[in-house]
C-alpha cells in the first residue's frame, strides 16, 4: 500500500485503533480539546502508529480533509443558507403549522419523522438534514421539551432512507457488485427501512426525550417572532423543500433511462438535466428560487444577511466534520478495516452474517456508511458467488444486511456524528449516548429483520 512502509499484523491494527479512540475521547471529554484539534492530532499519531511514512502523513491527512469538505462543505452551506431563509421568513413555522394540524399535536416527532421519510427518498443525508433543522426547530419552540424528541425521529428517517434505499449510492453500488436486482432492493428496502425507523429512531427518540433534556440552540431561539400576514403560503414553503428533490429525482431518473439504455448517455440535453440534478447545483437553484420568492417580500438586504448569518455557525460544524473525514482517511491508509475485513470474510459464517460483521469492522474502522457499503460487497462478491442456492430475494436481503452494519457504531470518524452533535448543540457525551445509540440500533434492527426473513423465505 502507498505510504505505509510495513505491513502491521492484525491485532497490533486493531490496538492502534482502539488507542486511537480512548485518545480522542480524553483530549475531548476530559481534557476539554476542541474536537477539531484533537482530531487533527490524533489523525497525525494514528498516521505514524500504522507505518505511515513520513512524506505521506500529511497528503494522507489532507486527503481525508479534502475529500470529505468537498462533499460536505457546500450541501452545507447551501442548506444552511435555505434553512435560514425558511426559518427567519417564517417558512418553517408554516410548514411546523400544518403539520401538526394534519398529524394532531401529541404526533409531532412522528409528523417529523413521516415528512424526512418521503424527503429521504432521493436527497442525501446531509442535505435533508440541514434543510430540515429549521422546522424541526420550529416545532420544537412550540410545543417545548427536549429537542432530541423531535430531531432523532427526522435525522434517523434521513439514515434509513440514505443506507437501505437506491437511489442512493451505497445500497446502489453494493446491489450491483452482488447482482442484486434493484427494483426489488428499493421494495424490500422500504418494507425493511419502515419498522426499523419506527423501533430504532421514533420510539427511540421518544424515550430520549425524556432521559436527555437539550434545549434550542441559541441561533435559534434567539429569532424574533413573524407577524402572521406576512408569512409565506403553504405552498411557497412546500414547492421550496420539493424543489431539490425533483431536481435530485430527475438525474437519478435519467441515470436509470440511460441504464436501460432509453437514451443516449452522450446528449447534451442529457448531461445538462443531470449536472442540474447534481444535489449542489440543485441546492443552488432552490436557494437562488428561495431568493426571487421572498426577495419582495423581505428585500434583498435582508435576504443578504440571512444568508450572512447563516453561513457564520455552520464554519465550526464544516471543520469539524471535514476532520472527522481525516481520521477516517487516515483509518482508510492504514489498512485497519481491511485486514479486519479479510479476517471475519475467511470464518466460514453465514454469508448474511459474514457480511453484516465485515461492513460494521469496516464502518467502525473508517467512519464512511457508503465506504464501508461499497467496500464489503467488493470483498464478499467472491464468497456470495461461490455460495450455492442464492435467490434474488436473498442477494437482496444480504445488501440491507450490508447496508445494516456500515450504519452502527456512528463515532468520532463519521462525518454524521459531527454534523448532528454540533448542530443540535451537543456535548460529545451527549452524542455518543442518542445518536451513536440510534445508528446502532438502526443497523441491528435492520439485520436481524433480514437474517430472519432469509430464514423463513
Amino acid at each position: 500500500m502507498e505510504g505505509v512502509a510495513n505491513t502491521p499484523d492484525v491485532a497490533y491494527l486493531l490496538s492502534v485503533a482502539g488507542g486511537a479512540i480512548i485518545m480522542l475521547l480524553l483530549l475531548i471529554m476530559q481534557f476539554k480539546i476542541h474536537a477539531f484539534v484533537a482530531l487533527t492530532l490524533v489523525s497525525v499519531v494514528t498516521a505514524l502508529a500504522t507505518g505511515v511514512t513520513y512524506d505521506q502523513v500529511v497528503p494522507t491527512i489532507l486527503g481525508g480533509f479534502g475529500t470529505t469538505l468537498a462533499s460536505v462543505a457546500l450541501l452545507v452551506g447551501l442548506g444552511a443558507m435555505i434553512g435560514r431563509i425558511l426559518e427567519m421568513t417564517g417558512g418553517a413555522k408554516v410548514l411546523a403549522d400544518t403539520l401538526i394540524n394534519r398529524f394532531g399535536a401529541h404526533r409531532a416527532p412522528l409528523a417529523l419523522g413521516v415528512a424526512s421519510l418521503l424527503f429521504g427518498f432521493p436527497i442525501f443525508f446531509d442535505a435533508g438534514l440541514i434543510v430540515m433543522l429549521p422546522i424541526i426547530f420550529s416545532v420544537a419552540k412550540q410545543f417545548g421539551g427536549s429537542v432530541l424528541k423531535y430531531a432523532l425521529p427526522s435525522a434517523g428517517a434521513f439514515a434509513v432512507m440514505h443506507a437501505f434505499l437506491p437511489p442512493h449510492p451505497g445500497p446502489v453500488a453494493a446491489s450491483e457488485l452482488l447482482g442484486a436486482n434493484i427494483g426489488l432492493l428499493t421494495i424490500v428496502g422500504l418494507l425493511v427501512a419502515i419498522p426499523t425507523w419506527y423501533l430504532g429512531a421514533y420510539l427511540f427518540g421518544l424515550w430520549a426525550g425524556k432521559k436527555f433534556e437539550l434545549p434550542l440552540p441559541p441561533s435559534f431561539t434567539d429569532s424574533a417572532a413573524i407577524p402572521a400576514h406576512q408569512l409565506p403560503s403553504f405552498t411557497q414553503v412546500i414547492t421550496i423543500l420539493l424543489l431539490p428533490l425533483v431536481l435530485i429525482f430527475m438525474e437519478t431518473g435519467l441515470n436509470t433511462l440511460i441504464t436501460m439504455g432509453m437514451i443516449d448517455k452522450g446528449a447534451d440535453w442529457v448531461n445538462l438535466l443531470r449536472m442540474v440534478g447534481k444535489t449542489p447545483v440543485a441546492l443552488l437553484i432552490t436557494l437562488l428560487y428561495a431568493l426571487l420568492v421572498f426577495g419582495r417580500q423581505q428585500g434583498k438586504a435582508k435576504l443578504e444577511t440571512f444568508c450572512n448569518d447563516a453561513l457564520a455557525p455552520v464554519c465550526a460544524v464544516i471543520l469539524v466534520t471535514g476532520a472527522g473525514g481525516m481520521f477516517g482517511g487516515v483509518l482508510r491508509a492504514s489498512g485497519i478495516g481491511s485486514a479486519l475485513a479479510d479476517t471475519l470474510s475467511d470464518t466460514g459464517m453465514p454469508v448474511i452474517v459474514a457480511a453484516f460483521l465485515v461492513a460494521t469492522a469496516l464502518r467502525v474502522a473508517q467512519g464512511s456508511a457508503t465506504v464501508a457499503l461499497t467496500t464489503t460487497a467488493a470483498l464478499i462478491a467472491p464468497m456470495v458467488a461461490a455460495t450455492p442456492g442464492l435467490s434474488e430475494l436473498d442477494l437482496t436481503f444480504i445488501v440491507i444486511a450490508i447496508a445494516g452494519g456500515a450504519t452502527v457504531l456512528s463515532h468520532f470518524n463519521d462525518s454524521g456524528f459531527w454534523l448532528v452533535g454540533r448542530f443540535l448543540n451537543m456535548d460529545v457525551k451527549t452524542t455518543l449516548k442518542t445518536w451513536t445509540v440510534m445508528e446502532t440500533l438502526l443497523g441491528t434492527i435492520a439485520f436481524l429483520i433480514v437474517a430472519l426473513a432469509s430464514m423463513v423465505f
